[in-house]
C-alpha cells in the first residue's frame, strides 16, 4: 500500500510540475493578432493577420477585449500609392499657402494699421515717382532745346546740306537717339506710377476686411 501511495505522490507531483511549465509558456506566448473588416459584400470578416477580401479597405486590428487598437490603411498598388502621395503633397502645399496667406495678411496689417497709415505711403511712393518723372522732362527739354540750336545752325547749309558739317550731323543723331530714349524712360515712369497705384488698391481691398475685423478689437483695448 505505501508502494502505491508513493507512486500516486510522484504522478501528482509530475502533474503539477507539467502544468506549472505549460502555464508559464501560455503566459509567454505572445497575444494573437485579431483583424477585422466589413467587405465589399457587406460581410463582417475577421482573422489573426490581414483579410485580403478587404485589401481594399480599412481594417481594425483589434485588442483581446474587442477593442480597436490600431487602424490598418487599404493595401495601394504603386499607382494608387503615388496618386495618394500627390494628393497628400497638394494638400500640404495648399495649407503652406494659407498659412503664408495669413502670415502676409497678419504683416500687412502691422504696417498699416489704418487707411491714413496706408494713404500716407501711397502719397510718399507717388511723390518719389513724382520727382523722377521731373527730372525726366527738365532732362526732355534740355534735349529739345539742343536740337533747335542745331537746326538753326543747319539752316546755314539748306541751300547744300551736303556741305554741313560732320560734327553737326553727328550731334543732330546723338540727340535724335537722346530724345527717343528719354521719351522712353519717361513713359516707363508713367507705368510705375501706374504699378505704384494698382500695388496699394490691391493692398487696399485685402486691408479693409482686416481693419473692420481689428476695430472691435482696437476699441476694447482703449
Amino acid at each position: 500500500m505505501k508502494a502505491d501511495m508513493g507512486r500516486a505522490a510522484g504522478h501528482a507531483l509530475i502533474s503539477a510540475v507539467l502544468f506549472s511549465a505549460l502555464g508559464d509558456g501560455w503566459a509567454q506566448a505572445p497575444a494573437q493578432n485579431i483583424y477585422s473588416c466589413t467587405d465589399g459584400q457587406g460581410r463582417k470578416r475577421t482573422a489573426d493577420r490581414p483579410i485580403a477580401e478587404c485589401a481594399d479597405r480599412e481594417q481594425h486590428l483589434l485588442n483581446p477585449s474587442g477593442t480597436v487598437r490600431a487602424t490598418v490603411g487599404p493595401s495601394l498598388n504603386a499607382q494608387e500609392r503615388a496618386q495618394q502621395e500627390l494628393r497628400q503633397r497638394r494638400e500640404a502645399e495648399a495649407q503652406a499657402r494659407q498659412v503664408e496667406a495669413v502670415r502676409r495678411e497678419r504683416a500687412l496689417l502691422l504696417r498699416y494699421p489704418n487707411q491714413a497709415a496706408h494713404d500716407k505711403e501711397r502719397a510718399e511712393a507717388l511723390a518719389q515717382v513724382a520727382v523722377v518723372q521731373q527730372v525726366a522732362r527738365k532732362r526732355e527739354a534740355e534735349l529739345v532745346r539742343q536740337r533747335e540750336g542745331l537746326l538753326a545752325e543747319l539752316e546755314f547749309y539748306q541751300k547744300d546740306p551736303a556741305k554741313a558739317p560732320l560734327a553737326l550731323r553727328r550731334q543732330l543723331d546723338e540727340n535724335s537717339r537722346n530724345q527717343a530714349a528719354q521719351k522712353r524712360f519717361i513713359a516707363e515712369q508713367e507705368a510705375e506710377r501706374d504699378r505704384v497705384n494698382a500695388r496699394f488698391d490691391a493692398e487696399q481691398t485685402r486691408l479693409k476686411p482686416l481693419w473692420v475685423a481689428a476695430a472691435p478689437a482696437a476699441s476694447k483695448s482703449r
